[in-house]
């Protein structure tokens, strides 16, 4: 046997191992839930794997909706292919008016905050609906705008068995993540911005 064969035959035998021990973990795991998942952190791609999950109930034809509780009515790359070729699967709301420097209305903001946490809850509670998106919740429940309290509270005690929720933004607050199934942190290690490259087309938006 030459080295080369060797080395192949050790690798087969290393990952025929693997394979054997990651079959047994997989055979128990047979449980299906209703997921909350949070998406959390400074990097950038939040909103971006949240949108991933989004794409992949439409291509199951699982119905879903995105609530944007920060973002205005911008023309983004999301929100075109969903309203233009899967609206009728998918809903997208946009409630926000744009970042909460740019309105300089709390007053303005709790109450967009609100309709759309209302409109949340109407679309969580629907049995047909499979998975709700909502995008920078996280941002609204740091400035106060909705008490945290009465998120978990919902989420804990109103959600379907088999819904999941899907809630991105900086910063989520420790009693979300105490409840959540799922959570990322991103992590940023460099982005365009500090170098003087503005938000571009199918990157950002």
């Amino acid at each position: 046997m030459t080295e080369e064969q060797d080395v192949n035959a050790r690798h087969s035998e290393k990952m025929a191992r693997k394979k054997a021990a990651r079959d047994k973990i997989m055979a128990a795991k047979t449980g299906e839930k209703g997921l909350i998942v949070v998406h959390t952190g400074k990097g950038k791609g939040k909103s971006t794997a949240a949108f991933g999950m989004i794409f992949r109930c439409i291509a199951h034809g699982m119905r879903c909706g995105v609530v944007q509780f920060i973002k205005g009515g911008m023309d983004t790359g999301e929100r075109r292919l969903i309203e233009e070729r899967f609206g009728d699967i998918c809903t997208f709301d946009t409630m926000g008016e744009g970042f909460t420097w740019e309105t300089q209305d709390r007053e303005r903001d709790i109450a967009n905050a609100r309709k759309a946490w209302d409109r949340a809850k109407e679309l969580i509670r629907d049995p047909d609906v499979r998975m709700v998106l909502l995008d920078e919740l996280n941002i609204a429940l740091r400035y106060d705008y909705i008490p945290v309290a009465e998120i978990v509270e919902f989420l804990t005690t109103e959600k379907p068995e088999m819904t999941h929720v899907v809630i991105t933004g900086r910063n989520a607050k420790e009693e979300l993540l105490e409840i959540a199934d799922l959570a990322t942190e991103m992590t940023l290690l460099k982005h365009p911005f500090r170098d003087g490259v503005k938000a571009q087309i199918g990157v950002e938006f």
